[in-house]
């Protein structure tokens, strides 16, 4: 016999914030995927209470930038915190 519990709400969460988050979430993907000049696939992306923290490798600084600025665009996003790193050019002889 299996039990499964409920999944826990975070202390001052309310239904409505789970939703707006996830949107917004849903909305970054959907902006990054859209975009030719960045990489969905690349990129991890998290939103709590309009905070939307993206994670993941970039090709360059100016996608990394690009990516900050098409978050921001976002309606619903508050702030962004933009932790990717800058991918180091292979060299070759």
């Amino acid at each position: 016999e299996m039990t499964i519990a409920k999944t826990p709400a975070k202390p001052g969460e309310t239904t409505g914030e789970k939703i707006d988050d996830a949107s917004v979430t849903a909305q970054v993907k959907s902006s990054l995927l859209s975009h030719r000049s960045t990489s969905a696939l690349k990129t991890k992306v998290s939103t709590m209470e309009g905070v939307v923290t993206v994670t993941g490798i970039a090709k360059n600084a100016a996608e990394k930038s690009l990516v900050t600025k098409l978050v921001t665009d976002i309606n619903g996003v508050n702030s962004v915190i933009n932790n990717m790193t800058v991918a180091v050019p292979v060299a070759t002889k």
